[in-house]
């Protein structure tokens, strides 16, 4: 499960309804969005919580990113189960999950490539790469040439066909964002 942060009962529902068994819960980055009940989705499915340590202090202020958004409840802040480092490779089945550290949106953001021998590669970028824009850098500790740096390092180097799901809105390609992205014309 990647980024089951928010909307805990559907996605738990969800796993129920097709027979599947969270082994990982990989969070793109320490945002209240995106993992703000993971403490309630590990103790619904039983998978391992794990997030980048360079968002471990981002991730110990979900209290106060509640605060800011004015939402009633603050999530708890529960132990992380371990680590997400770059190049790290989960293997679910056949298919497998390669870890892609790329900081700019925050400081421990990674975006995960989707692999196995009967499909092609597939990108989840969080809020790294969106279509037709970037993520935000401006939330502290990074900067807009650390998101570009990374999406050019990390992310351009695949296929123009590649596909691309973004942390939000509709999916793109790196050919798209390659050719469009006004972040990233010329690359």
């Amino acid at each position: 499960m990647v980024d089951g942060g928010d909307g805990v009962e559907e996605v738990a529902a969800r796993l129920r309804t097709l027979g599947w068994h969270a082994k990982y819960l990989v969070h793109t980055h320490a945002h209240i969005d995106h993992i703000g009940d993971a403490g309630e989705l590990r103790a619904q499915t039983g998978g391992a919580l794990l997030l980048h340590p360079d968002d471990l202090p981002l991730y110990q202020t979900l209290p106060l990113q509640a605060q800011w958004l004015g939402l009633a409840r603050a999530p708890a802040v529960v132990a992380l189960d371990g680590d997400l480092g770059d190049e790290d490779v989960l293997r679910c089945g056949a298919a497998s999950l390669r870890i892609l550290h790329t900081p700019g949106h925050t400081p421990g953001s990674i975006s995960a490539v989707v692999e196995s021998p009967s499909t092609e590669a597939l990108i989840l970028s969080g809020d790294t790469l969106f279509a037709g824009s970037i993520g935000r850098w401006d939330l502290g500790g990074t900067s807009e040439a650390d998101i570009v740096a990374s999406i050019k390092r990390k992310l351009l180097v695949f296929s123009d066909e590649t596909p691309v799901m973004p942390g939000h809105g509709p999916a793109t390609t790196i050919g798209t964002e390659r050719r469009t992205n006004p972040f990233l014309l010329g690359s």
